[in-house]
């Protein structure tokens, strides 16, 4: 498998660059293609498709093929891999039947692959990402590889899409159905926050709303635990203060733990809007503020990917949390630099609302201020 990197502020600039790419008589038959919301989704998907590209694609927070983070701009990585081993898939939900969705496109998925691996973008802030997830382990089970992230939509949090060379959808899923019989993946999930405390139980919970903790509505213990001083109502930046710096890690009975930051502040009851669901019984611990050695534990987990199950890769795709842009601004050019530098091959990510993939030594999750790293390799 082939792969190069282009980007660029507009679509003229990507038809200048995908031309440059090809001129060697590269020819490349699967965009990987990572866009702002302002950025022309149909020209783009215009120019792509007149090459007899197939897309998978979706709107982002964020975009970078290198250490140079975009904004505003398209990033592309593009494959030519044989068409017999991969299909693009596109799916909305508007009856938000998401398991449903999902269940059929594996089962899709497996009338023509016998071992169907799945890269997947999602649309819209109602989703609910874990139910997507499960879809695929009902039909292929629980031992499917699952990664990819939500799309974004330059922080704005109103409106994201997913999309292939004929449609969008800004309540859908985009999958690649790869064959991997033919073509290796293996991906890491790693977000480096460091738990401080001893763990706490979840007293009242519905779904991802978070009511109490150890009888305590959940602001006040956070204010306790925080520090922060200004919690109030007229303090615009205390939730996204709260989420990239204070968020909540769910424990599991198997594999790390996941987290689960509070979104939105309901000041009636003090409860949060968790990213994902917090189930009551559940153990959880509060994060400390994010350092270097947040970087530093990404990097770690993408070279023991390498050392321990993926000693060489054609291309890799990087879907990064939104919240991780907002804690490390620039520094985030430093973890992206540090990951590429692992395989130095072609590359492309996102800036996603959540990130999806199997948890260190558990079970496939919805993530939040979480890197997930996958790397593709043609066998």
């Amino acid at each position: 498998m082939k792969a190069k990197s282009i980007k660029g502020k507009t679509a003229a600039e990507i038809k200048t660059e995908l031309e440059a790419s090809m001129a060697d008589g590269f020819t490349p038959t699967l965009a990987i293609v990572f866009l702002s919301l302002s950025r022309e989704i149909e020209s783009v998907s215009g120019i792509l498709d007149d090459k007899g590209i197939t897309i998978y694609g979706a709107t982002t927070h964020g975009e970078f093929i290198d250490e140079e983070l975009g904004k505003e701009s398209i990033a592309i990585l593009l494959l030519d891999i044989n068409r017999d081993y991969f299909m693009v898939m596109l799916e909305e939900f508007p009856e938000k039947n998401y398991r449903e969705v999902t269940q059929a496109m594996a089962k899709k998925a497996m009338e023509k692959f016998a071992t169907p691996a799945f890269l997947i973008a999602g649309s819209n802030m109602e989703t609910d990402a874990e139910q997507l997830l499960f879809g695929f382990e009902d039909i292929v089970g629980k031992q499917v590889n699952v990664y990819g992230g939500m799309a974004g939509d330059n922080v704005t949090f109103t409106e994201q899409f997913v999309f292939t060379n004929e449609k969008s959808s800004n309540r859908g899923i985009v999958a690649i159905v790869l064959d991997e019989e033919k073509i290796k993946i293996k991906g890491v999930a790693t977000c480096g926050w460091k738990a401080m405390g001893t763990a706490k139980t979840v007293t009242k919970s519905e779904g991802n709303r978070l009511y109490t903790i150890d009888d305590i509505p959940v602001l006040e213990l956070t204010k306790k635990y925080s520090g922060i001083e200004n919690v109030s109502k007229e303090n615009n930046a205390l939730a996204i203060e709260i989420a990239t710096n204070f968020p909540l890690q769910l424990q599991r009975e198997k594999g790390a733990p996941v987290m689960r930051p509070g979104l939105l502040i309901n000041w009636e009851d003090g409860s949060f809007i968790c990213s994902g669901s917090v189930p009551q019984g559940g153990k959880v611990r509060f994060s400390l503020p994010p350092d270097l050695d947040v970087i530093d534990k990404v990097i770690e987990g993408v070279e023991k990917l390498k050392a321990t199950e993926m000693p060489e890769a054609d291309a890799m795709i990087m879907y990064s949390c939104a919240g991780r842009l907002v804690s490390m601004g620039p520094l985030m050019s430093t973890e992206i630099e540090g990951v590429k530098k692992v395989w130095n091959v072609p590359m492309v990510g996102l800036f996603s609302n959540a990130e999806l993939a199997r948890a260190t030594d558990g079970n496939l999750e919805m993530h939040n201020l979480t890197t997930c790293c996958v790397a593709l390799k043609e066998k």
